[in-house]
């Protein structure tokens, strides 16, 4: 009985840092100062992505890896440039409800872009088995498809969203398991040593 008023901070003087839940197929309108947070700490990261992309370019001692920080490189700072983008327009521009809702469409696309994108440097750089030369591909058509579905049914099936999400984002993993034959012989050395 104590536990639920305790988290109920509609009832604290904190109220007024979060608004009520929304229903499912609504968005969530968040306060003035979820907005400047939102604002904030997606700006923040901007110039420290382009840096440590450029550094990854810089870096690569062939095309491949070339290719590799390229890609992951345009994934990280589309991230944050585009959650910039959508979090002060929705804040500061919310007349513009047509941009901000493609904003916020281009918000959640680029997430799945990202997923793969972060997938690049790995699927690309290593020898990973017979998985990760398809692997490289599907993880792609994978953000396609969840760009395609954000594009039909925005906002209205969340939990499939974040299903998709977490699929795109552990599916790709699988590919350890194509590993465990090179990893064998490696372990065997480690205990003769």
């Amino acid at each position: 009985m104590f536990a639920p008023r305790l988290l109920d901070f509609q009832k604290t003087k904190y109220a007024r840092f979060m608004n009520h839940r929304v229903p499912a197929h609504k968005r969530y309108q968040p306060t003035e100062y979820e907005h400047a947070a939102n604002c904030a700490t997606h700006a923040f990261w901007i110039i420290p992505s382009i840096l440590g992309s450029s550094n990854l370019y810089f870096l690569s001692d062939d095309d491949w890896e070339t290719i590799s920080a390229w890609i992951y490189g345009l994934g990280l700072c589309g991230l944050f440039v585009v959650s910039t983008v959508f979090h002060t327009i929705s804040w500061k521009k919310s007349h513009l409800r047509m941009v901000e809702h493609c904003l916020h469409m281009f918000d959640r696309m680029v997430i799945y872009f990202f997923i793969a994108a972060s997938y690049a440097p790995w699927l690309n750089l290593r020898e990973l088995g017979p998985w990760a030369s398809h692997m490289r591909w599907l993880v792609w058509i994978m953000a396609s498809v969840g760009t395609v579905y954000v594009f039909f049914f925005h906002e209205r099936y969340k939990l499939v969203e974040l299903l998709c999400y977490v699929v795109m984002g552990f599916f790709p993993a699988l590919v350890i398991l194509s590993m465990m034959g090179k990893l064998r012989p490696s372990m065997t050395c480690l205990k003769r040593q």
